[in-house]
């Protein structure tokens, strides 16, 4: 479905950017001002004479869980064409301890990332705390609300010029998680784990407090769709795309018998009263506005109640 300009103010213009067109410093900040955020790969690794590397990436993601499948990036220098030392590092020793950053270290993590002499340890550097991990030669990260052990599956480099990727691609053998992140259901809890990611420039992000919220998986039902909401409702120009989208993420609409019974709540009858003398226009925004307010709060249900009932009742 095409957007209706009028919700989003008119046509918004855009800007093409290409990267033929531009110096490869001019793109890479485009690209990672836009592609944000993302997850930080803190990883630590050993070359064949067991000198220890630690380094954040924040070209990282996870990419399946049967076999648990983690990969990360370190793309050669944009500036110079040089590779760093996290690549070399798992060329000799294919192993790395991939640690997860959150706030409580995000100053230590980026002090890290100085690029220090080849043989220099980020541990001491950072002052942050080595421990011997289980099934690989790199240490991992105390500190860490959770860290993977893993074996490098693979390499594959995407080009031989400055800012071109280096795929690792890594198993997860083992994976620690601190005790204290998690709920009550042995579930890691956002809100616990307090999560830092990359942004574009010197910009972070914390996944904290009005940052994280929830939204309902389709696949727990078969959303009806925006298409199929009345005319009236779907060219709203109170209710956003986002309002349109819990709408239309319900299975059916509620029965007239559902909307009559909850007219009839007093404090809806109040309100009817309220705006019972204005025009039909004014009283559909004050039921639009209404909607509006229970959709913020999450209760879908009365806001398709208060958006169906009858102006005349």
């Amino acid at each position: 479905m095409t957007q209706d300009s009028s919700r989003i103010g008119g046509p918004l213009k855009t800007k093409p950017v290409d990267p033929k067109q531009l110096s490869v410093p001019e793109f890479h900040s485009y690209m990672l001002g836009a592609i944000a955020p993302r997850p930080i790969a803190f990883a630590s690794t050993v070359d064949k004479a067991g000198n220890v590397n630690l380094s954040p990436f924040s070209f990282f993601n996870a990419f399946g869980s049967n076999p648990p499948i983690l990969i990360f990036s370190p793309a050669r220098r944009v500036r110079d064409n040089t590779i760093k030392h996290t690549l070399e590092n798992v060329q000799e020793v294919d192993e790395v301890v991939i640690n997860i950053v959150n706030y409580k270290m995000v100053q230590q993590m980026s002090l890290s990332s100085t690029e220090y002499e080849k043989g220099v340890n980020e541990f001491i550097k950072s002052g942050l705390t080595p421990v011997t991990s289980e099934r690989v030669r790199p240490p991992r990260v105390a500190e860490a609300p959770a860290a993977f052990e893993c074996r490098v599956k693979q390499i594959i480099p995407t080009g031989t010029e400055g800012g071109a990727a280096n795929l690792i691609i890594c198993e997860v053998l083992l994976m620690h998680v601190q005790e204290n992140i998690l709920d009550k259901s042995g579930k890691i809890d956002p809100f616990k784990l307090d999560a830092v990611a990359r942004m574009g420039g010197d910009w972070y992000c914390r996944a904290q407090g009005d940052a994280l919220f929830t939204v309902p998986k389709p696949l727990r039902n078969m959303g009806m769709g925006v298409d199929q909401l009345p005319d009236e409702i779907r060219n709203s120009h109170i209710l956003s795309g986002n309002d349109l989208g819990m709408l239309g993420n319900t299975e059916k609409m509620p029965t007239t018998e559902e909307v009559e019974s909850f007219v009839r709540q007093h404090h809806i009858q109040e309100l009817l009263q309220k705006y019972k003398s204005e025009e039909a226009e004014r009283n559909t925004e004050h039921q639009h506005q209404l909607a509006k307010a229970y959709l913020k709060e999450g209760d879908v249900e009365s806001a398709w109640k208060v958006l169906l009932m009858k102006q005349e009742s």
